[in-house]
């Protein structure tokens, strides 16, 4: 369908693309002090600008937004078109609340209510 349409329509249409993941995830993976923005995560890896992504490699953490969602291992990287490919060997999730030392009831109040 797309080759019927004129190159400058099309490469238009692929720079629109681009901007709207961009701008629609917030996704990033920080490596150490560098920021970079994810345009695709799946199970097993994750895709970056392939004009602004160095090869990572080793441990680097997934943030959304401020909020940190994800640590893995980067084990290796590929181009595939205008993204940076990479895949990892582990990936833990960061909890959202501090580890308990006791079993939390189902059924538990939230808080107490004095009279």
């Amino acid at each position: 369908m797309f080759e019927m349409l004129p190159e400058a329509v099309r490469d238009g249409l692929a720079q629109a693309r681009k901007q709207s993941l961009r701008r629609g995830s917030r996704l990033c993976v920080h490596d150490g002090d560098a920021v970079y923005r994810i345009t695709r995560l799946w199970d097993d890896g994750f895709a970056l600008d392939a004009k602004m992504a160095p090869r990572l490699r080793g441990r680097v953490a997934i943030y959304d937004g401020s909020r940190q969602l994800y640590q893995c291992l980067v084990i290796d990287s590929d181009i595939d078109g205008d993204e940076r490919v990479f895949g990892f060997k582990w990936l833990h999730a960061i909890p959202d609340r501090p580890p308990a030392d006791f079993v939390r009831e189902a059924d538990a109040p939230i808080a107490m209510i004095s009279s």
